[in-house]
């Protein structure tokens, strides 16, 4: 009866929000592979053994004066040994002169459907709310006195509220993720107070994640192949990533690399020469990570595979974690993200 009234609560959310039209948020690149799928997914807040706290940092194009750059910090965990979880997140995205700064605080209820815990079979599901401020610096837009009715000259910001909501499912080796993001329907951002001003559309996203991990029998290395689909109601714009992992049980704990490979689905058309082309976003993302006891260090690198970009360089991630308040490994599974 319970599992009833809270699958009615949740199916109830997530259609009263259909009508929604959302700020963009939090941005989503390869940083979830780091251990780290509680960013994009609230209903991971809490469902592993451990409790959290994973920092990372993001940097493209390097020389490159006002470059993309994104500082994210999270932590998660369960509540005492009840079936809920609890976690925040902190962001700073920064793009020329534009910027944005966020918080999430989650929370994350976790139904386990197996007798005992030795057998992972475990439901999830989370709802982050979060307040997100942004800013336009038009400081130095203006030159040599001259007036441009639409720039106002000096640093703008305005503030938006929205909310994640997702479910998880983890059964032995094998787990599902599927989330909604920015669910609310706000009035967007005009730092300019007219039809003509600068507008932060709201943007809808939906993100869908799949993936099984599989080695031999006493064997100490297994791979974990995953599938990440990512939709953006308002452009209708969709991607995927189809990703690859392999991990290596040591005597200091557990070394790991892999790669992810993000391609669009949708083209954009620009001129070469005298006819006109169209090419996809593909990113290629090679990973590497380290577990020492409770640290964790992983590098990630990601190229832009196009034939037309802003830079040739590509993007620099830093990701260091702590685990903390860990139980004892309690289900009999090859599934890094619990155990």
């Amino acid at each position: 009866m319970r599992l009833k009234k809270l699958f009615i609560l949740a199916v109830s959310v997530f259609f009263t929000c259909q009508i929604a039209e959302a700020q963009e948020g939090l941005p989503i690149y390869s940083d979830y592979l780091t251990d780290n799928y509680y960013l994009i997914h609230p209903s991971m807040a809490g469902a592993a053994n451990c409790s959290k706290v994973r920092v990372t940092g993001r940097q493209q194009w390097f020389g490159d004066d006002d470059a993309p750059a994104l500082l994210t910090a999270s932590v998660n965990g369960r509540i005492g040994e009840s079936n809920s979880g609890i976690g925040a997140i902190a962001y700073s995205d920064k793009n020329g002169f534009h910027s944005q700064n966020g918080v999430y605080l989650t929370y994350a209820y976790h139904i386990l459907f197996s007798r005992s815990t030795v057998d992972l079979n475990q439901l999830s599901f989370g709802l982050s709310a979060g307040a997100l401020q942004y800013k336009l610096d038009e400081s130095t837009f203006l030159q040599d006195g001259n007036g441009d009715p639409l720039i106002s000259g000096i640093e703008q910001s305005a503030t938006e509220f929205n909310v994640d909501f997702g479910f998880s499912y983890n059964l032995y080796d094998f787990y599902a993720h599927a989330t909604v993001k920015n669910l609310l329907n706000n009035d967007g951002v005009n730092f300019n107070n007219n039809a003509n001003g600068l507008n932060f559309n709201n943007l809808r996203t939906y993100l869908f994640s799949v993936g099984n991990t599989f080695s031999k029998f006493n064997s100490d290395w297994s791979f974990e192949p995953s599938v990440m689909f990512m939709y953006r109601e308002a452009t209708e714009e969709a991607s995927f990533d189809f990703n690859v992992k392999a991990y290596k049980t040591m005597d200091f704990g557990k070394i790991w690399g892999g790669i992810s490979y993000r391609r669009s689905l949708d083209g954009a058309e620009f001129q070469q020469g005298s006819g006109v082309s169209s090419q996809k976003l593909q990113y290629i993302t090679p990973l590497l990570g380290v577990n020492v006891n409770d640290f964790m260090f992983a590098y990630t690198y990601s190229y832009q595979s196009n034939s037309v970009v802003f830079n040739n360089g590509g993007f620099h991630q830093i990701t260091l974690g702590y685990n903390f308040g860990c139980a004892k490994e309690r289900y009999h599974c090859n599934c890094p993200a619990i155990n």
